[in-house]
């Protein structure tokens, strides 16, 4: 299965998550990539827009492969290959300080005039535009747990049979489309896999707050 870019990919999202509609689920994206997708299903859910904040911590040498991922809160994921490929905890501590950095800047971007959307009993769905390792989508639903939401669902496109079974138990429900065997990279299940920038995802939560009557600067 490949998806002509992730408006697509998140209107077929939207059709597999129909049954929540009318239910005003809180629709959470890791950015960048997956805002634009999140907003589509937030408004064909009848639904609310917002972003968690998480980050992939890359391995030495080669940052794109993930061996965990922070949260907001500064909470680590570490993978068991981390161990297995003997980083230390100097490395791990510097590249944790600068992503966590990261998204403290983005906070301040993305929603400067508002806290974040409060998860705690409401039926939350988490988006991303695909997983190869699951890092970042772990640690994301272990910042939306904490938080007590009544019902937690992982949504995307497509990912790897075996980060789908690592992630199943972390939440309530996963909706992935596309689970092949011969997964290498998210963007070789796209057509169109271009990069979502930050002043993207910055008009897209302004104008899902506009749209809510949330006031932003």
């Amino acid at each position: 299965m490949i998806f002509t870019n992730r408006t697509e990919a998140a209107q077929k999202l939207a059709e597999a998550l129909s049954g929540y509609r009318g239910e005003n689920p809180l629709v959470l994206a890791i950015p960048r990539g997956a805002v634009p997708m999140a907003k589509t299903i937030a408004d064909a859910l009848e639904g609310e827009l917002d972003v968690v904040l998480v980050r992939k911590l890359g391995a030495p040498g080669n940052p794109e492969f993930a061996i965990g991922a922070v949260d907001e809160t500064g909470w680590v994921y570490l993978a068991p290959w981390a161990e297995e490929m003997g980083i230390g905890e100097d490395y791990l501590e510097k590249v944790k300080e600068r992503e966590l950095a990261t998204i403290r800047a983005r906070r301040a971007q993305y929603t400067p005039s508002r806290p974040p959307k409060n998860p705690q009993g409401r039926i939350v769905i988490v988006v991303d535009d695909g997983l190869a390792t699951g890092s970042t989508m772990i640690a994301a639903l272990h910042a939306i747990r904490a938080k007590n939401p009544k019902r937690l669902i992982c949504a995307v496109p497509v990912a790897p049979p075996d980060t789908v079974e690592k992630i199943r138990p972390l939440c309530d429900e996963v909706v992935c489309l596309h689970a092949p065997e011969n997964f290498y990279a998210v963007g070789q299940f796209y057509g169109d896999f271009s990069e979502v920038t930050d002043e993207e995802v910055i008009e897209l939560l302004r104008e899902s707050d506009s749209e809510k009557g949330i006031e932003s600067n």
